[in-house]
């Protein structure tokens, strides 16, 4: 019996994916921690506002280096909130797994951005900003959520109802 069609074997890869989509909620989650309001790091330079600024020492892309120094940073407590509530956001969404494809790409966006903030800083493995990446494209690609999560148990409902946010929230899991 191929793998395909061995009920034992999908039921144990979609356990798999829900134990990947916890574990990268839970990772959102602490990085949370870190991010202090309200500077956010700036006045110690720690925090956000130290490991942002390593865009600007250790550039990995030039024009993005430039937002950094000269927006963002200067607008670090105002860019810090929104940086808290998505992240706040991909490991809460994550966690129960819902919306589970929509928060993968912006799972995706925001490992964009801290990669391209610190993969030249000094002693940062540069493996770990790919293997971020990795496990958000298997989130959207097997539509995690829908396995032990919240999307599994709602999908079929929104995807018999007739109102857009219904057909919104099915194409989101």
């Amino acid at each position: 019996m191929d793998g395909a069609h061995d009920p034992l074997r999908a039921r144990s890869a979609q356990a798999m994916m829900a134990i990947v989509r916890i574990g990268v909620a839970l990772m959102w989650i602490q990085n949370v921690a870190w991010k202090r309001p309200l500077d956010f790091g700036r006045a110690s330079d720690n925090g956000l506002y130290f490991w942002a600024s390593q865009a600007v020492e250790y550039p990995v892309f030039p024009p993005y280096s430039w937002f950094v120094e000269t927006v963002f940073l200067p607008g670090i407590e105002f860019f810090g909130w929104i940086i808290l509530a998505v992240e706040g956001g991909l490991g809460a969404f994550l966690l129960i797994g819902l919306a589970t494809r929509l928060w993968a790409l912006i799972g995706i966006a925001q490992t964009g951005a801290i990669t391209l903030s610190v993969l030249h800083a000094p002693h940062e493995w540069h493996w770990a900003y790919y293997l971020m990446l990795l496990a958000h494209l298997a989130l959207f690609a097997t539509a995690a959520g829908r396995w032990f999560g919240v999307d599994g148990v709602l999908r079929p409902l929104w995807l018999e109802s007739r109102r857009p946010w219904a057909r919104v929230l099915a194409v989101a899991s």
